[in-house]
């Protein structure tokens, strides 16, 4: 039986790698995709989710969610490693949809609707789900469980020294999720970055000719040769994609009970996750966190999972 998921994620090559890992794997059934600011404005996202839908063509196409403005957001511009929209050198079309319901409403309806069923995969900041848990709190008991992709344990930031890009761009949201009651799962840059891959990807992707293996190819190629030029790295991670790998192969990744929280006011500190590896403090742990990942499997599973997706074409 595939598990019922939402997709909530700012479009980014990184996320639209695990889209179409997502939307083509039938071990998932997406039942929305929402959107939220991060990576991009919150316009962007939306228009980013449209088109990577579209372009993807899936067998059944997910409810998506808009984007608003994050009251939190810091000010930061992430366009000199993503591009222009956020996804490289692929070049969006999006079609205007009338009366397109809010992210955190298309959250929320789908939990009442499925309640303990949903997993919802947190691949951006999150605001979106800060903001169904304010609005209702006895809905954070209706989420099977929260996967989420950020923080880090024991790493630097990838955003500052201290922090991760998703628990930066919105420290409040980060911190009241991991205060709320749900069940979370952390799959924080200790793990998503020890899988990297090299430009050797590109030939492993579906053919260019079709649309998965075309989306790809335009976005991973802009991806390395940004990451030569502007970090002089030769190899990538793909967090994102791990955390969706995390959601469809769970036995691959070791995991610890840990507290965790989020700094939400420091001054060099903002966005940094706090984990209390302390011995004692097993009995307040709040999340399950990623530790460990057997990578060349991991590398593997990602590599057929988006060649599997040019396939369903």
């Amino acid at each position: 039986m595939s598990t019922k998921v939402i997709i909530d994620c700012d479009p980014g090559i990184d996320d639209a790698v695990a889209l179409a890992m997502a939307l083509f794997d039938p071990r998932l059934d997406v039942l929305a995709i929402t959107a939220t600011a991060g990576s991009v404005d919150a316009q962007q996202a939306t228009n980013n989710v449209q088109a990577i839908v579209a372009q993807l063509d899936p067998a059944k196409f997910p409810r998506i969610g808009r984007a608003t403005p994050s009251d939190n957001a810091p000010v930061i511009d992430d366009r000199y490693l993503l591009g222009p929209d956020g996804l490289g050198d692929f070049l969006i079309q999006t079609t205007d949809r009338q009366h397109m319901h809010t992210s955190e409403k298309v959250i929320a309806e789908l939990l009442r609707l499925y309640p303990d069923e949903i997993t919802i995969l947190c691949l951006g900041p999150l605001t979106n789900i800060a903001r169904v848990f304010q609005r209702d709190a006895t809905i954070a008991n209706a989420v099977g469980k929260l996967l989420i992709s950020g923080g880090a344990v024991q790493c630097n930031g990838n955003v500052t020294a201290a922090a991760e890009m998703n628990m930066f761009m919105d420290a409040p949201a980060a911190q009241a999720v991991f205060h709320s009651p749900t069940t979370k799962s952390v799959v924080p840059l200790d793990v998503t970055d020890s899988v990297t891959f090299g430009v050797d990807l590109l030939e492993k992707l579906p053919s260019k000719d079709g649309p998965v293996g075309g989306m790809l190819y335009q976005m991973l190629q802009y991806a390395f040769r940004i990451s030569h030029q502007k970090l002089g790295r030769e190899v990538i991670p793909l967090q994102d994609a791990m955390t969706v790998l995390a959601a469809l192969e769970p036995n691959l990744f070791q995991w610890k009970e840990m507290p965790g929280d989020v700094e939400t006011r420091g001054e060099i500190t903002r966005g940094m996750t706090v984990f209390d590896r302390r011995d004692r403090a097993d009995d307040r742990s709040n999340t399950e966190v990623a530790i460990g990942v057997e990578r060349s499997e991991a590398k593997a599973q990602i590599v057929r999972g988006l060649r599997y997706a040019g396939q369903e074409q």
